[in-house]
């Protein structure tokens, strides 16, 4: 099962989600936020925002990535790095089909 892993970072004491993959695999990262009740709503935005037209994949320095952006435009997600690109939009796939049933795991 899918899930969403909430935890504290001991560097700058930032909230912060990982959304995995049944094979434990992360997908996606979100930004840092001042307290849990925020990150939770961030993980909320991720999951009603999985419409393909939310994604904004990139190649960068070699890498290709993507980022998952709110209809406001705030990047609400960044993906793993990937090598080719057919590996990254299966992210972005993974990214739409796991998230709106992810389970929330708090590690904080």
């Amino acid at each position: 099962m899918s899930k969403f892993q909430v935890f504290k970072s001991t560097a700058d004491g930032q909230y912060y989600y990982h959304l995995k993959s049944a094979n434990n695999e992360i997908i996606q990262s979100g930004e840092g936020y001042t307290s849990k009740a925020n990150c939770l709503q961030g993980i909320t935005s991720v999951q009603r925002n999985c419409q393909p037209e939310r994604f904004e994949p990139y190649y960068a320095l070699g890498q290709y990535g993507f980022n998952q952006v709110a209809t406001n435009g705030e990047i609400i997600g960044r993906s793993e790095k990937y090598t080719a690109s057919a590996a990254r939009d299966h992210g972005i796939e993974a990214v739409i089909r796991l998230a709106p049933s992810a389970l929330i795991e708090d590690l904080a």
